[in-house]
């Protein structure tokens, strides 16, 4: 079928916007990518526009000098993994329950479910139940605060309800209790919602910096965030990252080189994690939406 004029000028038209948002997204990830490989003298002259001036890796090595950050990393890596494992655990069980009508007061529990989404105890309370608690400075406290999410219950619990009871059925004539049931048949053709879940605590977990900002003042403990923040908002760059040769490099110039380099590693692992998970992305989102 010949496309018609006003078709054409239409799908040009949407290209052009589609390019627009593309660059605008795209631009600032290549220029911290470029200023992180560049020399510092080009990125403190304003000389990097888009493409890396004078190759140089002296951010990367600066940064992985310094011990804090293989900390951070290592804490924020512990964190991530730990707390999202815990999430999945915490949410989809949950979710699966809610999603049954026979479930006994299933009204009343998603209605306390949805209280939390608006009002909760304030920061003082909280921080003086976890003092109580003996949690202020452990790892476990950025692991169980918030380790269910009444958002993503909610999700999980539209998608979980769009299963066609017939595998259910037959999974109870054969003799399945609604563990196994849940284990066996709901969770293999739940793998759209488990990756988009999986998604959204992680990076939820990666990005997390203000609770441990309140709760954690042992940088034994504190995540990578915290020294991110340090570096990028208090410019508080460490001497150990500038060293003691800054009379061969600026060391604002080298300040700056080191910001990004920062920024770059710190959004790797999230980078990486994406491609392997986005392909049910889109669909787990939708199923939850649309039959909600």
């Amino acid at each position: 079928m010949r496309e018609s004029f006003n078709d054409r000028v239409f799908n040009i038209i949407n290209l052009t916007i589609i390019i627009i948002f593309l660059l605008v997204v795209l631009y600032p990830l290549i220029f911290v990518l470029s200023a992180s490989i560049s020399s510092p003298d080009a990125v403190a002259a304003g000389k990097v526009v888009l493409f890396p001036i004078g190759f140089s890796l002296e951010g990367y090595f600066r940064i992985f000098r310094e011990k804090n950050i293989l900390i951070g990393y290592r804490n924020t890596l512990y964190y991530t993994i730990v707390g999202t494992a815990l999430n999945i655990l915490l949410t989809l069980p949950c979710a699966y329950a809610l999603s049954k009508k026979e479930l006994p007061g299933r009204n009343i529990l998603m209605g306390i479910f949805l209280f939390t989404m608006y009002f909760s105890g304030g920061m003082i309370p909280s921080f003086l139940l976890m003092r109580s608690l003996g949690l202020i400075n452990t790892r476990t406290i950025l692991i169980i605060m918030g380790a269910v999410s009444v958002y993503n219950i909610i999700i999980s619990r539209t998608f979980f309800a769009a299963i066609p009871k017939d595998l259910e059925e037959a999974a109870f004539i054969d003799g399945c209790s609604k563990t196994r049931t849940f284990v066996q048949i709901a969770l293999p053709v739940s793998k759209a919602l488990i990756g988009v879940m999986v998604l959204y605590y992680a990076v939820a977990h990666w990005n997390s910096y203000f609770s441990a900002m309140i709760y954690i003042t042992n940088d034994n403990y504190k995540p990578l965030q915290l020294f991110l923040r340090r570096i990028l908002i208090q410019d508080a760059t460490n001497a150990n990252m500038i060293g003691a040769d800054e009379l061969e490099i600026d060391t604002e110039a080298l300040r700056q080189l080191i910001k990004y380099s920062v920024i770059i590693v710190s959004s790797i692992p999230i980078l990486i994690l994406y491609p392997f998970l986005q392909k049910y992305f889109e669909k787990g989102i939708m199923i939850g939406s649309i039959k909600g």
